[in-house]
């Protein structure tokens, strides 16, 4: 007769081979460009907090970003053939190995339970991506602002990379990808995930850098997004867009 610890023994690890077989594997991608004041901080949290893998897709950055990057065990550092972040991000897709592609800037960091909460909810079959709810740093009225202006327009599927955009591989395949443009890429690809099925915006929180705003002020920074917004909505091409705005990162 078996002895009662045996059955436990067997029940236990089928139930912990079930938990691994439905954990899903989460690939991170980073596009980076002259990031080397942020990189660190970004792939410090991501060890932290438990990123399955972790893939930095550089556009040849002229600063030291890819010394930082490639000095940290286990990353896989990628150089893109032109500085282009769509490219970049669909490059580090291409070469990832997990179920789930997680697409971030380098000027943000994830709560610590970020990729639990992300895993969990893709665990759903039916969940196709989303993203994380964008707290700001600074702590000023600005801030406050532009993430009480985040979370209003995320309720109408309008949300951007610095939300820390998340999919399924396949999913990810079947919309084609990033298209190949200087701007709005994210935007683009967030609204056709948004029309396709079952999106999660997990309450989680991604921790966005204030820099662009403490660069280009305030007013400059809201101006130039809702000119850019309209002028995007009239059909102006993207690559126009990008020569009015220049290089954002």
């Amino acid at each position: 007769m078996e002895a009662p610890w045996c059955s436990l023994w067997r029940g236990a690890r089928r139930a912990w081979d079930l938990k691994t077989e439905l954990r899903p594997t989460v690939s991170v991608v980073v596009p980076t460009y002259n990031e080397e004041a942020a990189i660190a901080k970004l792939l410090e949290n991501l060890c932290a907090i438990g990123a399955d893998e972790i893939i930095v897709a550089d556009g040849h950055s002229s600063d030291r970003t890819g010394e930082i990057a490639s000095g940290y065990p286990g990353i896989r550092f990628l150089c893109s053939p032109t500085p282009n972040r769509a490219v970049q991000m669909n490059l580090g897709a291409a070469w990832s190995t997990g179920d789930i592609l997680l697409f971030l800037h380098a000027d943000v960091r994830l709560g610590p339970n970020s990729l639990h909460a992300l895993r969990k909810t893709m665990s759903d079959p039916a969940v196709l991506g989303g993203n994380f709810d964008i707290q700001y740093e600074g702590g000023d009225l600005a801030a406050s602002w532009f993430t009480a202006v985040n979370r209003w327009r995320c309720r109408w599927g309008i949300f951007y990379g610095d939300s820390g955009i998340f999919c399924r591989r396949s999913v990810f395949e079947h919309l084609g990808g990033y298209r190949d443009w200087p701007l709005m890429e994210d935007y683009e690809f967030a609204r056709k995930l948004w029309m396709s099925g079952k999106i999660s915006f997990l309450t989680e929180s991604i921790y966005v850098s204030n820099r662009r705003w403490k660069k280009s002020g305030l007013f400059s920074t809201v101006v130039f997004w809702i000119v850019i917004q309209a002028l995007y909505q009239l059909r102006v091409s993207p690559r126009r867009l990008a020569r009015l705005y220049g290089i954002v990162r």
